[in-house]
């Protein structure tokens, strides 16, 4: 009697919410909890990882992951330039899995121009550790997904948003739905990201910190 009453009481809770993120098509969709509280920003930048050092733990896609930082070698100099040149001090918070082909596709290249621009600094966090931020910071489609970059003004307070994909990409991914399937859209972005190395990616983080430079908070690739 009392197991029966304990399953009619399970059966009655309200079920964890989790989403997917990443790509099904590579491998088991990661999942994730969704926290209850905001989280501390400046406390999740801090307990984040170096690209270094999450580059050296990687498992997944590392050949990947050394063959973009490699070629992020020859970022436009006048993209660094632009973002030096808005000064003031500005942290990359990234959420990101080894896994993931956009995360493997576009942090390298965020990380090399955080390298060579004195006011950029970036710390990398996990799913487990970043769900909320993944939570509050959706695609346009309402997934929660890797990578998702918040910028942090010098304060840590959150001035700007990077979800997934480059613009361009994610544009072009949502204004042809019927064109391919979800393996057709894997083999077409991943071949997009080998053809444009990073330019993409690097031009919308550098415009976001030019937009938080003057004050305006801009989200790119989100549904906010």
């Amino acid at each position: 009697m009392i197991a029966e009453a304990s399953m009619l009481v399970a059966a009655l809770l309200p079920t964890p919410t989790v989403a997917p993120i990443c790509d099904p098509v590579s491998g088991p969709a990661l999942t994730f909890e969704a926290a209850a509280e905001a989280p501390d920003l400046r406390e999740l930048y801090e307990g984040g990882q170096s690209f270094e050092d999450f580059l050296s733990q990687a498992e997944r896609r590392k050949d990947l992951w050394e063959k973009n930082w490699g070629r992020s070698d020859a970022i436009d100099a006048d993209m660094v330039a632009r973002a030096t040149a808005v000064g003031g001090v500005w942290h990359f918070l990234v959420v990101a899995v080894d896994s993931c082909s956009d995360s493997v596709s576009t942090i390298p290249y965020l990380a090399r121009l955080v390298a060579e621009a004195d006011n950029l600094h970036m710390r990398i966090v996990d799913p487990d550790t970043g769900a909320e931020v993944m939570r509050s910071h959706r695609t346009p489609d309402g997934r929660p997904s890797t990578p998702t970059v918040v910028l942090l003004d010098e304060n840590y307070d959150e001035v700007g948003c990077f979800i997934e994909r480059p613009t361009w990409l994610r544009d072009h991914i949502l204004e042809n739905p019927d064109d391919l399937d979800r393996s057709g859209i894997f083999e077409m972005k991943m071949e997009w990201y080998d053809d444009n190395a990073g330019a993409d990616t690097v031009e919308d983080m550098v415009t976001m910190v030019e937009a938080a430079g003057r004050g305006e908070v801009q989200c790119a690739s989100s549904s906010n």
